[in-house]
């Protein structure tokens, strides 16, 4: 078939495919994406390293009490001299590890029970569902509030065992739905029609396919264990002699300090609980948007097509022409002429004419 002009026009102006490196990689060209993982490393070296660098002991005690921020004192002092900093950076780990560790137990169970009930289908598919709407409806806080009221130490690890147990059912749920629409893809059929395992192809054909799906529940579960932790905290069901954000928290609601004026004992821990929570906002943001093309905006995730108008011929009809006139013949003497579209066509006889 012959290649025309426009068709060369047409096919000029689309440009060349992005290359594999670059399709890989378009997750991490978002701005949302690149800023949220930003703030979130900023956090998690303050993990780290946050014990070490820490000007001062914590809980040590000091004749400074309710001082403003200062030189010596970056973000002030408690109602018994203790550094608000130092125990912010001591408490940034106890945070994150809560968070992080009750994201991976609760992502690996609902990506276990999900996915294979969802595939598997049948009886299997009825027993794990029952299972995953009998811990859908158990509440977290009341229970973790009711193990700590029978357990002496209630460290972190137990804290995160907890919060994994209540948070993982929904994301199960939606595993399962997914995995229900994949299930008899062209794909999966040709991989049974080829004799592989059952095990073999969820893990080799149906969740490669989930993996945006279980990232963003990931994320979405830590934000919810972070936000746990620290409600726990400040609410004293955790071990107060621990520090993390709510234990600030806690302190500082416990002896006035808004009342007193002291803003800097309670706002540092709010704006970190702040920062944290956007960061991985913004990272499910961005995991969205790499999902679902339809949300992607004109960021470095996307790019937007340009229609050219003009290259595409289109046929437009003619212009009606003027009305034509039609002489109108009465008694023999020519009439004035009419509209060929009057009432009196020459089809149809005037009132002269009938009479």
């Amino acid at each position: 078939m012959a290649v025309t002009a426009t068709d060369v026009a047409v096919l000029d102006d689309v440009p060349a495919p992005a290359a594999p490196t670059r399709a890989r990689l378009r997750f991490l060209r978002g701005g949302k994406t690149r800023t949220g993982l930003l703030i979130l490393a900023f956090f998690v070296l303050l993990a780290v390293i946050g014990p070490w660098i820490a000007p001062y002991d914590p809980d040590a005690m000091s004749d400074q009490l309710l001082q403003p921020p200062s030189a010596e004192h970056w973000f002030g002092t408690t109602h018994t001299g203790q550094d608000v900093l130092s125990q912010i950076l001591v408490g940034t780990r106890g945070v994150l590890v809560v968070g992080f560790l009750a994201g991976i137990l609760a992502t690996v169970l609902s990506v276990i029970i999900g996915v294979t009930a969802g595939f598997l289908g049948g009886a299997a598919d009825e027993v794990l569902s029952m299972l995953s709407n009998i811990f859908l409806v158990i509440p977290g806080l009341p229970l973790i509030i009711i193990i700590a009221s029978f357990v002496e130490d209630t460290t972190d690890l137990l804290i995160a065992a907890v919060i994994a147990l209540t948070s993982w059912a929904w994301g199960s749920r939606v595993l399962r739905a997914q995995t229900l629409s994949l299930r008899r893809r062209d794909y999966v059929e040709a991989a049974r029609a080829t004799g592989e395992s059952t095990w073999r192809i969820i893990l080799f054909e149906v969740l490669p396919n989930l993996t945006a799906v279980i990232a963003s529940g990931f994320v979405g579960t830590v934000i919810f264990a972070i936000l746990s932790e620290i409600t726990l905290a400040f609410i004293g069901v955790a071990d107060i002699s621990h520090w993390n954000w709510g234990t600030v928290l806690f302190w500082a609601q416990s002896n006035q300090a808004l009342a007193q004026g002291a803003w800097w004992w309670f706002v540092p821990a709010g704006l970190c609980i702040a920062l944290l929570g956007t960061a991985l906002s913004l990272i499910n943001f961005g995991i969205d948007e790499f999902v679902n093309p339809r949300l992607r905006t004109a960021t470095g995730a996307s790019r937007k097509v340009r229609m050219r108008v003009g290259f595409t011929p289109v046929a437009r009809a003619a212009a009606p022409a003027a009305p034509a006139f039609t002489p109108v013949v009465r008694d023999g003497a020519p009439a004035e002429p009419e509209p060929a579209g009057s009432p009196e066509s020459p089809g149809t006889p005037s009132k002269e004419h009938s009479e």
